[in-house]
């Protein structure tokens, strides 16, 4: 991110935002389907994963793209706010962006920990 909280450009939110996506979408989704397959869905903490999991592939396919349409929409949201806030306003807005945005590539990145753990453990760190 940029050297002081709440100047960063807004594309670089953008970037950081495609980053925690790949996380929480790509990289959770795949882990989550090996992780059923060894210890099998009932293993989902997520109701609605654990439902889609049991229909099929295709289901928890299309269950995550719409997750992603709706979490670019909300941040294309955020991002607007943002631009539309005066100063000093938009400092502390932007700084709360950078901390929730660090937030959920760290959320993104101890639930792929727990899903690793679960496929060699069988069990959840949780």
């Amino acid at each position: 991110m940029s050297e002081s909280p709440g100047t960063a450009p807004l594309n670089e939110y953008w970037e950081w935002f495609a980053v925690a996506l790949f996380v929480l979408i790509t990289v959770d989704m795949i882990t989550t389907v090996f992780a059923s397959w060894y210890v099998g869905p009932a293993a989902e903490a997520n109701p609605l994963m654990r439902w889609a999991l049991q229909q099929g592939l295709l289901t928890v396919t299309v269950v995550n793209l719409g997750a992603a349409v709706i979490a670019v929409g909300g941040f294309a949201l955020l991002i607007q706010l943002v631009k539309g806030t005066n100063p000093p306003w938009d400092r502390y807005i932007a700084f709360g962006v950078e901390t929730w945005l660090g937030l959920l590539i760290a959320s993104g990145l101890f639930i792929f920990a727990n899903n690793l753990f679960l496929i060699f453990h069988g069990r959840s760190l949780l």
